[in-house]
């Protein structure tokens, strides 16, 4: 049996132009007479679909679009699709299922039976586990077929990672009830270090059942998450047989992964095109997705960049690029504007938004005010010129001095000269300006602080923090400088980012010789106790055994008291395993003595 693993990128309700992504690929898969094609969880409506499973009539809708794609598929391939299903459930209820089509029909349903219930994943709101599981047969082959956290049973689990209601592991069911192949379809967001994890936790499960498995993941960005694809098929010794593009679209063929041997990921073939006709009408960004999204799978290919080789910023870019891309392209947007200082952390995002755009439909703003520095706006125009991006230089010395004039508003500012009102007024000029642009040319407004800023407030509402969508918002500052020393050396092997931006220390300029470091401890210092009380959710205490407890103290009231300004932020990009966002549900009218 000859396997096509299709990894895809889906878009969150759109039932019929994600169903249109499985004909494509169905199609591709015949002509290299593939037998079975393997898509991923929930790939009908997208994942994840939240609360559009609540409203009236959706499941059903997803139920009758599965019965259309089985009439449209090519007769003699049989396709597994991840979909939320009313079948097999009880009154009201919903399932997280995968469907087998063959010929026409829906030939078996099987669901997800255990719910992540932790971070960004609230699936117990939705559906109904499973009681029970049981192979698939397809022509004498019993497919262990199983959904995403199925095949997490068991793994370490974290403080915030809750084990599942239902205490038994489906894989080693599947395989004592006879499964000759474990395939796990998946919508696992990208987290750094989670391909290496992934697959650890499969060649596990290969170590345990000597079984072939075969796992196949989502891709795309959808709102805050990003979806990694690295899709992999294992021999029944657990060697990587086959390992699809990270970040991009690609499709692979498979024999039945039965041998001992294996080869590295990246041998053999060029990832395959796919094409489809909502690809080819999918032109938000000035080009199709397929070609968006398909480009870097033949690139990294051609390179040789196998997972094996892949550094974590390569990682972190291609999935920031990738997130934003596809926010631009699903909900509709072409352009985006920022505002450059000619600091490294505007510098990041603009190149991330020239990388997911296209240079022609990226703005930047220079908005110099009378404590900028020369440097600020040599390296920002720079950086724009590198970039060959749009960009315009806008002064807002006399829009400053417009509020200083006022009478109340004036008085209030002159009785604290270069004070926080004064500092976040400049600041609150910059945004209004970026929004102003953004208004009207309907341009997507980016946001360019990073994970140390926000976590202590070091940033200003309608600010800085002024936007639709904040590029940065889960990169601390270490990983800032690393990812943008990465472009210069490796992506791109030249000066793209100043390198000027890069040395010199980092400063928001709204008070005379003002530098972030003489209110905030070293970043190197601060990023270690954030992640250290954010990722770890580890005490005062703890870390005191490591850092002056002092600096941990006053890192964790900042970060404490600043829960509603993030609470205010645009939506961004989750790369870590507590970003601020949805995962990350704090308080914000509350009093807790840390120690």
């Amino acid at each position: 049996m000859k396997l096509a693993l299709a990894q895809l990128n889906p878009t969150v309700g759109d039932l019929k132009g994600n169903a249109a992504l499985v004909c494509a690929a169905a199609a591709h898969a015949v002509t290299l007479d593939a037998d079975l094609l393997v898509t991923s969880e929930l790939v009908i409506s997208g994942y994840p679909p939240k609360d559009l499973l609540l409203r009236e009539g959706f499941a059903h809708a997803c139920d009758r679009a599965v019965s259309a794609l089985a009439k449209e598929l090519p007769r003699g391939l049989a396709v597994l699709v991840g979909h939320p299903t009313k079948w097999g459930v009880s009154e009201g209820r919903i399932a997280n299922a995968a469907s087998l089509l063959l010929d026409g029909e829906v030939l078996d349903t099987v669901h997800k039976t255990l719910l992540p219930n932790y971070d960004v994943f609230d699936e117990q709101r939705y559906f109904r586990p499973a009681e029970r599981v049981r192979p698939i047969e397809l022509r004498g082959v019993k497919l262990g077929v199983h959904i995403c956290e199925d095949a997490w049973y068991g793994e370490p689990h974290t403080f915030y990672h809750d084990r599942p209601l239902q205490q038994f592991d489906p894989v080693a069911e599947l395989v004592s009830l006879g499964a000759d192949v474990l395939i796990n379809l998946s919508a696992s967001p990208f987290e750094k270090d989670k391909p290496h994890r992934r697959l650890n936790i499969l060649q596990r499960h290969v170590s345990r059942h000597r079984k072939p498995f075969v796992f196949v993941n989502q891709i795309g960005g959808n709102d805050d998450l990003v979806f990694d694809g690295n899709s992999l098929a294992l021999d029944s010794a657990g060697n990587v047989i086959e390992q699809l593009a990270p970040f991009a679209e690609d499709l692979q063929l498979v024999p039945l992964p039965t041998g001992e041997g294996g080869r590295r990921p990246g041998e053999g073939r060029a990832a395959e095109r796919l094409s489809s006709p909502v690809a080819e009408q999918a032109t938000d960004v000035g080009t199709s997705s397929a070609d968006v999204s398909l480009t870097p799978a033949l690139t990294q290919r051609e390179r040789g960049l196998d997972r094996t080789s892949r550094s974590r910023e390569a990682d972190l870019l291609d999935a920031l690029v990738l997130g934003l891309r596809d926010y631009l392209r699903k909900t509709g947007f072409k352009d985006c504007v920022l505002g450059l200082s000619g600091g490294i952390d505007s510098a990041l995002a603009a190149y991330i938004a020239a990388q997911a755009a296209g240079k022609e439909h990226v703005h930047g703003l220079l908005m110099p005010s009378r404590h900028s520095s020369e440097h600020s706006v040599s390296d920002a125009q720079l950086l724009a010129e590198n970039l060959g991006i749009d960009h315009a230089i806008i002064p807002i010395d006399e829009m400053h001095r417009a509020y200083e004039a006022t009478h109340i508003v004036g008085a209030d500012l002159a009785s604290q000269p270069g004070g926080l009102a004064d500092q976040n007024l400049q600041a609150r000029i910059r945004g209004a300006l970026v929004m102003i642009r953004s208004n009207r040319h309907g341009w997507l407004a980016l946001a360019t602080g990073n994970k140390s800023e926000l976590a202590v407030g070091y940033c200003t509402l309608y600010g800085d923090m002024a936007g639709g969508f904040a590029v940065l918002c889960d990169l601390l500052k270490r990983d800032v400088y690393a990812v943008s020393r990465y472009i210069n050396d490796v992506r791109e092997g030249r000066e793209v980012i100043p390198v000027s931006s890069i040395t010199k220390a980092p400063s928001a300029e709204l008070a005379p010789d003002q530098f972030d470091q003489d209110t905030l401890p070293p970043y190197p210092v601060l990023d270690a106790i954030l992640e250290g009380l954010i990722e770890r959710e580890e005490s005062v205490a703890t870390l005191s055994e490591q850092f002056p407890a002092e600096t941990v103290r006053w890192v964790a009231s900042k970060l404490n008291r600043n829960e509603f300004k993030r609470r205010q932020m645009p939506p961004g990009i989750k790369l870590t395993a507590r970003a601020f966002g949805s995962g990350r549900r704090m308080p914000m009218a509350a009093k807790f003595e840390f120690g």
